[in-house]
Formats: C-alpha cells, sequence, structure tokens
C-alpha cells in the first residue's frame, strides 16, 4: 500500500501513513470545515469521529491530530492557537 510522509508545521520529522487513510481523513476534516466554518478542536474531533469512527476504531485520535498538523503545515487548514482551545478553519476564513 502506498505512504506518504505528511509534515508538521512546528518542524518535526514527520511520519508516514497510508494514502488512502490520509486521503480519507483528509476529505472529512475539510468537508466538516467547508460545511461548518471555523469549528473548535474538540468539535472537530468530535465530528471526525462521527464521520469515520465506524472505519478506524481505536486509532482515529491519531489519524485526525496527524493529518490535522499536516493541513496546517501544507497551509490548507489555519490553526488559531490565541483562544482557549485551538479554533481550526480554512485559509480566508
Amino acid at each position: 500500500e502506498e505512504r506518504i510522509r505528511k509534515l508538521n508545521p512546528l518542524g518535526k520529522r514527520g511520519t508516514y501513513i497510508e494514502r488512502d487513510t490520509y486521503e480519507t481523513v483528509k476529505g472529512a476534516i475539510l468537508k466538516i470545515l467547508t460545511d461548518h466554518g471555523p469549528t473548535r478542536f474538540m468539535a472537530l474531533t468530535e465530528a471526525v469521529n462521527e464521520e469515520l469512527g465506524e472505519r478506524y476504531r481505536g486509532s482515529l485520535g491519531w489519524y485526525f491530530t496527524t493529518v490535522k498538523l499536516d493541513l496546517e503545515a501544507r497551509g490548507l487548514i489555519v490553526c488559531d492557537r490565541k483562544e482557549p482551545e485551538q479554533v481550526i478553519q480554512l485559509p480566508g476564513s
């Protein structure tokens, strides 16, 4: 199975993830942000879990976090860490 190395916005060395898993989680994150606008970290985590939870029991939290960091590093999402809880949004939202 094809794997890709994800990026990290903090400059840490990225880990590898299966491309189809990456694309599935990425699609869920971007769909939720498109549909709902800026979303707090925990609400986005829960929404992705509702969307994909049946497929990724036990490890969805890791997949969500690693893909979220990669999307942030690539500039596809913006994470505002000034709030008490991180707010995630699409650029220009």
